[in-house]
């Protein structure tokens, strides 16, 4: 019934060095499955037709589309010593985030080792991790995993339409990946996300602007040429005066459409297969299933930034059902997705992209329903919400979604707690929303070159999100109300206009405020560029008199700072001063032996001896805010002792939990 035809296991082996694992070592050692799912799909099924193009993608004998995803699986050796969940992570462009983010380890495409795993927290509670490939257009290498999804045709003819590129000098990296190549001080050669369908260069344009909301126009010094169907290359002459914050768009006929929402059936049916059934339709053995040939209960999705606004669009375009109408995850846990969905279930769709205030600011994939709940939008004029459909399927998951400062001020994370006129919402009974304040998107090393005004944000979220999946599972397993929601409000007044911030923040800290928020408004992609109309509200947490956030979940070192820490990151002169840096953040420290931060010329904030009365008072008031954070179940013990007993030996204190 799943649609999964093979799963096939191409290898078995055992990883962590042989460690046990859990208290005891009750959960036991760990092995490593992996291998390629053979699926099959049946355009004419109700669930399925709102796959975009898959009535146009090529059809087997048996009238089914067939295609195939690469998967790995982590599991106890003897799955009954496990927790009987699924711990089912939706991989970021092809690359797993989850171990990194949550066991606080090191970015390793597949772990192995010991040290790959960091504090190894999700093995410790006896999950079975599992990763499969579901984004069609990822490039290889790097252990980057793979979907096999079959290109849309009419009539066996090519399908084409309008592709829409963008990318950034200063950040090819965080916009782009490895498809943008500077080959020199003049030459960057981009790869296309479709093959033109056809290289006459009066069929496409270019255009660059030095701001987001710079007119779009042909700029002196700029030429360009295809190399090939897949690839152009741009020159900037010696006489171009755009920095290298400058945005370049490139508009071309397409051809060739993916079927991408394949992408979001993939997950549904493997998920499926895995839950609920004890062989493939080959016959071959489900992996997963227990020897006891009883079902597993549980299943957990987790995404993480572009995955956390894929969990969210697949939840709300009905996928978290079953083709048999049952429920595929039990809980969801999107992470610093903010308001945004995704750009995956149309044609000519680009996955990796996402809405920042200067980068592919009008990309789709940020319209309404922002919310968990139904509501009637008066600006687009719809009424729908994030678990609409699963509401009407009886399939509606418990979820937690976290978000950081960063989703804030560069995802609107505020339309996930109002409505789309900035006014409160109830909260929903099976939702609980975090912002993890004064924490940044991620901690982000810089690019080379000084592309921002401040250093970046240090500060991670793992210990937080250590203690919401273990207060997820209570909720579904045992019914323990998990931590009431702890976001802004108006009710609180603790959200801010963008106008309110400047004004607040400049006063108290004398630090520039970023004074440019990357605002949000109804937008028609019925034509490329989308046409802007009405302007929904957005807001932002407010801050204490140090600019540290003073909603939400407040990290231990936002309540005995060392610095300022923000969701938000300046660009520097240079690289299109005036707007944010993608979704990096940044760290400002307090003035400490009378040394002052180079880049703060007016800093009202009291120094660090006007704070604490010695580093050991400094050190008292950290752990008595892990301590309170351990009572409200927004950390484990085990972390806040694990950050009591390295402070005083660790080379870098911001990274101990």
């Amino acid at each position: 019934m799943s649609g999964v035809k093979r799963f096939e296991v191409l290898s078995r082996q055992p990883v962590f060095g042989g460690m046990v694992f859990g208290k005891d070592g009750r959960v036991g050692a760990y092995e490593l499955l992996s291998g390629r799912a053979h699926c099959e799909i049946d355009p004419d099924a109700p669930l399925n037709r709102g796959i975009v193009n898959l009535t146009r993608a090529p059809r087997a004998a048996n009238g089914r589309v067939q295609y195939s995803v690469d998967f790995h699986v982590y599991k106890p050796v003897d799955l009954s010593r496990g927790n009987g969940w699924l711990f089912y992570e939706y991989l970021n462009r092809g690359t797993q985030r989850g171990i990194v983010r949550i066991n606080n380890a090191p970015v390793v495409a597949l772990p192995s080792t010991p040290d790959d795993i960091g504090n190894g927290f999700l093995m410790h509670e006896g999950y079975a991790i599992v990763w499969t490939a579901w984004q069609g257009n990822v490039e290889p290498g790097g252990g980057r995993m793979l979907a096999q999804f079959p290109v849309a045709t009419e009539n066996g003819q090519p399908i084409t339409g309008t592709g829409w590129e963008e990318f950034v000098l200063d950040a090819p990296d965080s916009i782009r990946g490895a498809i943008v190549q500077e080959i020199d001080g003049e030459r960057t050669v981009m790869t296309l996300s479709y093959p033109a369908a056809s290289t006459e260069p009066a069929r496409a344009t270019l255009t660059a602007r030095q701001r987001e909301s710079d007119a779009r126009t042909p700029a002196p010094g700029i030429e360009w040429r295809f190399l090939d169907r897949n690839t152009i290359e741009v020159r900037r002459l010696p006489h171009c005066k755009l920095d290298r914050g400058a945005i370049f768009e490139f508009i071309y006929e397409a051809q060739d459409p993916v079927v991408m929402g394949l992408g979001y059936a993939s997950v549904r049916d493997v998920m499926a297969f895995l839950k609920y059934e004890s062989h493939d339709s080959e016959g071959t053995p489900n992996p997963l299933w227990p020897e006891d040939a009883a079902p597993r209960s549980r299943a957990l999705g987790f995404g993480l930034s572009q995955s956390g606004r894929v969990l969210r669009d697949f939840i709300h375009q009905g996928f978290n059902e079953t083709l048999d109408s049952r429920i595929v995850f039990d809980a969801a846990v999107p992470i610093i997705s903010g308001s945004r969905r995704a750009w995956v279930n149309a044609a000519f769709s680009q996955p990796g992209r996402y809405s920042r205030q200067h980068e592919d600011h009008s990309y789709p994939g940020d319209q309404f329903p922002f919310a968990y709940q139904t509501l009637t939008d008066p600006i687009s004029g719809n009424t729908d919400g994030i678990l609409a459909r699963a509401e009407a399927s009886n399939t509606v998951p418990k979820i937690m979604q976290m978000d950081t400062d960063s989703e804030a001020w560069s995802a609107r994370a505020s339309l996930v707690a109002t409505d789309c006129e900035g006014r409160d919402l109830p909260g929903h009974p099976d939702v609980r929303l975090y912002l993890t304040t004064g924490i940044a998107h991620g901690d982000y090393p810089l690019p080379k070159s000084k592309v921002t005004r401040h250093a970046t944000n240090p500060l991670t979220y793992g210990a937080i999100l250590r203690a919401l999946v273990v207060a997820m599972r209570e909720w579904v397993d045992e019914d323990i109300a998990p931590p009431p929601s702890a976001f802004p409000s108006h009710a609180d007044g603790t959200w801010w206009t963008r106008d309110r911030f400047d004004e607040r923040f400049e006063a108290t800290t004398g630090i520039d405020s970023p004074r440019v928020i990357n605002e949000l408004h109804l937008l028609d992609h019925s034509q490329v560029p989308p046409r802007p109309g009405p302007r929904y509200p957005v807001f932002v947490p407010a801050v204490d008199s140090d600019g540290n956030g003073s909603a939400g979940v407040r990290h231990p070192f936002v309540q005995a700072p060392l610095g300022t820490h923000a969701g938000w990151a300046p660009r520097a002169e240079g690289f299109a001063p005036g707007g944010l840096y993608s979704v990096y953040g940044s760290y400002i420290p307090f003035a400490r032996n009378g040394v002052r931060p180079a880049d703060i010329e007016n800093d009202r904030r009291p120094a660090f001896e006007a704070r604490y009365a010695n580093t050991d008072a400094w050190r008292s008031a950290l752990l008595a805010a892990a301590a309170s954070l351990v009572e409200q179940r927004f950390m484990l013990a085990d972390d806040a002792a694990r950050l009591a007993a390295e402070l005083d030996c660790a080379n870098d204190i911001f990274h101990i939990i």
